[in-house]
């Protein structure tokens, strides 16, 4: 399999495509007013404690405070303190104390509300984007991520990647971690560093080391909320976390990203270097490596299936509904079989389709009904087969009798749609105009509560040039029609900026928009 990273670069985004033997499986869109948030940490104060929804609010300079679960508060609960704690304070005494009532005073203590007061200052970091109207969530427990490892100052332990299997790699890095990391310090192990060298760890080890120094330094001169770090850009934070030498190659299209991300790898695994290309070919990158195309199917509700079957993805307010269908029609004794196949290619279409629009929170798909159980443990265990590829976390329940399947997937940033879309103005993103014909109506009642209310007799009504046709077609149109019936003259004006599923109406006496009154 040849695995290969493009990307594109314009005066006002970065697109980075991640494709194995030219199928795209990874898209990543680098936008200016959408800069990556998640990694960043930031010096704030709690707003608010609310133990009834195990939840504080911190306040980090946003326009929402950020939301902080209590599961998401380390054991130490804050990295601040051991930041401004004075070198001659005293330690805490870790002697046993049989006393039962101060026992439990002590665990009372250490309840998450217990030990978050309103005001206090808060070092936290994003771990999730803002959605729609809710704030990012962060957490307490401060991690550095970097190429082979990832840092935790306000912790001690050690953890390896699970994706490393094998036992005597897996005590080999243990044993190292333990060798190199310093006390007070935790470190996690990343996939990325399998079979890699002591040397390679520690200076992986000392940079991000480095790295919360600075950010301890910045803390001391900061007052809440500021931000004190900022984590790598969207395309660099790709290379430094997929880029590893099960890639063939990248190519870049930019000389002044192409330098920037030559010199990243050059510190962080100068071995992997002339893997970087730069694009010279006169047609756009993505036209010539057929990535474009591709990146289409990202937008449409409707993907193809090879079989003539195809899924439709519909976003709703609780969830994302995904539902499969044949396509055409199978004999009676072959249905099952069809079904099958069908469901199995829908499987791993939407595995791939949930990767590439990074679609998170819960997710319902409604299969082709299968009546074996066999069946639909071979649809059960192929969706999990292909969710192992996904770097996000993901649940998946058996298949129902229905033939549906219900999943979570983690949910870190908004997806691809939400991000580059936004909703339309006439519908509100409903895909839904209010029918012309209910809009004369709406238009004929105002009338007849003016003609009631107003001694007024001349109006002028404002209209989006479609409605204005309804109103006016026909020898009788219906804007006469209502002149005649109410005996108001009704000057119509014609606005092709205007909301076509509006009206307004305005006083011809005192050009006031008299609409609301009436």
């Amino acid at each position: 399999m040849v695995k290969e990273i493009i990307i594109n670069s314009s005066t006002t985004q970065n697109r980075i495509a991640i494709t194995e033997d030219g199928k795209l499986v990874d898209f990543f869109i680098d936008l200016p007013e959408k800069r990556r948030m998640v990694g960043d940490i930031y010096f704030g104060r709690v707003a608010r404690v609310l133990p009834g929804i195990r939840a504080a609010f911190v306040d980090i300079g946003m326009k929402h405070d950020a939301f902080l679960h209590f599961s998401d508060i380390g054991e130490r609960v804050n990295a601040l303190q051991n930041i401004l704690a004075d070198d001659n304070d005293a330690e805490i005494s870790d002697d046993d104390d049989d006393d039962i009532e101060k026992a439990s005073e002590q665990k009372e203590e250490q309840k998450p509300h217990k030990k978050l007061k309103r005001g206090e200052e808060l070092l936290v970091q994003i771990i999730k984007e803002p959605v729609k109207d809710k704030g990012v969530r962060v957490t307490s427990a401060i991690s550095l991520p970097g190429r082979f490892c990832v840092l935790l100052p306000a912790d001690n332990k050690i953890g390896i990647s699970k994706k490393i299997s094998d036992y005597r790699e897996r005590r080999r890095l243990k044993k190292l971690a333990r060798t190199i990391i310093p006390e007070q310090y935790g470190l996690i192990i990343r996939t990325a560093a399998k079979d890699q060298t002591e040397d390679a760890l520690t200076a992986d080890l000392n940079y991000l080391i480095n790295s919360w120094y600075k950010i301890q330094k910045t803390v001391k001169s900061q007052e809440p909320p500021a931000l004190v770090y900022n984590d790598l850009s969207t395309t660099i934070s790709v290379i430094r976390d997929l880029f590893s030498p099960s890639v063939s190659k990248i190519f870049v299209d930019s000389k002044k990203l192409y330098r920037e991300i030559r010199n990243y790898i050059q510190i962080i695994q100068p071995e992997l270097v002339d893997r970087v290309e730069y694009y010279k070919g006169r047609s756009p990158i993505f036209d010539d490596f057929k990535i474009e195309e591709q990146i289409r199917t990202i937008f449409g509700r409707k993907v193809p299936l090879p079989s003539g079957g195809d899924i439709v993805i519909d976003h709703t307010e609780a969830m994302k509904v995904i539902d499969v269908n044949s396509g055409r029609y199978a004999a009676k004794k072959e249905q099952e079989l069809n079904s099958l196949k069908t469901d199995l290619e829908a499987s791993r279409e939407i595995a791939r389709q949930l990767r590439l629009r990074d679609i998170g929170g819960l997710i319902v798909i409604d299969f082709i009904d299968l009546e074996e159980d066999k069946n639909r443990k071979k649809i059960f265990d192929e969706l999990k087969k292909e969710f192992k590829k996904d770097r996000a976390k993901v649940a998946i329940l058996p298949m129902t009798e229905f033939g549906i399947v219900q999943m979570t997937r983690e949910r870190i940033r908004e997806n691809i749609l939400e991000s580059m879309t936004e909703a339309c103005p006439y519908c509100n993103g409903t895909g839904l105009l209010t029918k012309h014909s209910n809009l004369v109506y709406d238009i004929e009642e105002w009338v007849k509560r003016f003609k009631i209310q107003s001694k007024e007799r001349s109006i002028t009504l404002r209209t989006h040039p479609s409605l204005a046709k309804k109103l006016t077609e026909g020898k009788l149109s219906t804007i006469t029609r209502l002149q005649l019936k109410y005996l108001i003259r009704i000057k119509l004006w014609e606005d092709k900026s205007f909301n076509p599923q509006m009206f307004k109406i305005y006083s011809n006496k005192t050009d006031e928009d008299i609409t609301a009154e009436y």
